[in-house]
């Protein structure tokens, strides 16, 4: 079995054609799509985190304000740049999220793509130290996260407490969201790294990595990878693996106007900050097509989550016939009943 869930940048623009205009009507149009998710039998909604850009930024009140209105489903970040965060205070945040959802918090996190602005986590406060660089302050940050929401003692009491000993945790602790932190891996060995923190694996339509082979053996070597270095480090919880693919099926006039004149976009590379990267195509087509075409991803096979990019700034109305559609192909490959 294999879960569906979308995957939504949260844009909006003034341009013409976009039915998003601004921040309000993203984060409206967002929760109105995530409750029709529901309705249709989607398991997850997941929301990209960018900064200094027309795009979500401070996404737990909207997971909070989602998880009031449904009952079902996940709720989670693809991913939360943690570069940008102070990590006790997230880690705050997602466990009193996670209490009130009833668990069903998936909180993506990692080391965050390129953003607008030029070292923007500095203006939020957070600087490398002399022997870190970005990557490394992330990584840090993401230790510190990690502690505060197993439950470990991290503050002194204060003498006038008369609670002297133990070190005291973070409150609230939501017990297992611990297990349900996923990190966005770049590459084979950011995934194996995840595995070893007993992070869950989220990957991408981008790899960071270009060995001249198809991208979904790029990515299923990261997720074979990532399941051999969690069994070797026999952390006690299941390893889980979430891919992210663009999926559009075209099942009206409106799909196909917008996406029926070049139905089959091949994956490709490139350079990224001078390394070189590879990204998937996108499924474009007749459902029937898309069925045997889904079928044969090696790395698709291998997930247990599927994340379905989407087009928000078309609207709640069109994502929502699209998610129905992707769900009604998942049922024809025995991802779902």
């Amino acid at each position: 079995m294999k879960k569906i869930g979308f995957l939504s940048f949260g844009h909006w623009s003034d341009a013409r054609g976009s039915r998003v205009r601004s921040a309000e009507e993203s984060l409206r149009q967002s929760l109105e799509l995530a409750v029709a998710a529901e309705e249709i039998g989607i398991a997850a909604a997941h929301f990209r985190v960018h900064h200094f850009a027309a795009q979500q930024s401070s996404p737990l009140p909207l997971l909070a304000t989602i998880a009031a209105r449904t009952s079902r489903l996940e709720v989670g970040t693809g991913v939360i740049d943690m570069r940008y965060e102070a990590p006790l205070h997230l880690a705050e945040e997602a466990a009193s999220l996670d209490l009130l959802s009833g668990g069903r918090v998936q909180l993506g996190i990692g080391r965050g793509s390129p953003e607008a602005a030029d070292r923007g986590y500095q203006r939020f406060g957070h600087t490398p130290r002399d022997d870190e660089s970005p990557a490394d302050l992330a990584r840090r940050h993401t230790a510190s996260f990690l502690s505060a929401i197993g439950g470990d003692g991290i503050a002194t009491p204060a003498p006038e407490s008369g609670r002297a000993g133990a070190l005291l945790p973070i409150t609230p602790v939501s017990p297992g969201l611990r297990e349900r932190v996923l990190w966005g891996a770049g590459n084979l060995d950011t995934a194996l790294w995840a595995a070893r923190q007993g992070m869950q694996l989220m990957s991408s339509t981008v790899i960071i990595d270009d060995k001249g082979i198809p991208f979904e053996h790029l990515q299923r070597e990261q997720i074979d990878g990532f399941r051999s270095a969690w069994r070797e480090a026999a952390w006690p919880w299941e390893p889980r693996v979430t891919v992210v693919r663009s999926i559009v099926p075209l099942v009206d006039d409106l799909s196909r106007a917008y996406f029926g004149a070049d139905p089959r976009r091949d994956e490709g590379s490139g350079v990224l900050q001078g390394l070189a990267y590879r990204f998937g195509g996108s499924f474009t087509g007749e459902p029937e097509e898309l069925v045997e075409r889904l079928r044969a991803d090696s790395a698709l096979a291998a997930a247990d989550t599927v994340l379905i990019t989407i087009p928000n700034q078309l609207g709640v109305d069109y994502n929502a016939r699209q998610l129905a559609a992707v769900h009604a192909i998942g049922r024809e490959l025995g991802w779902h009943e």
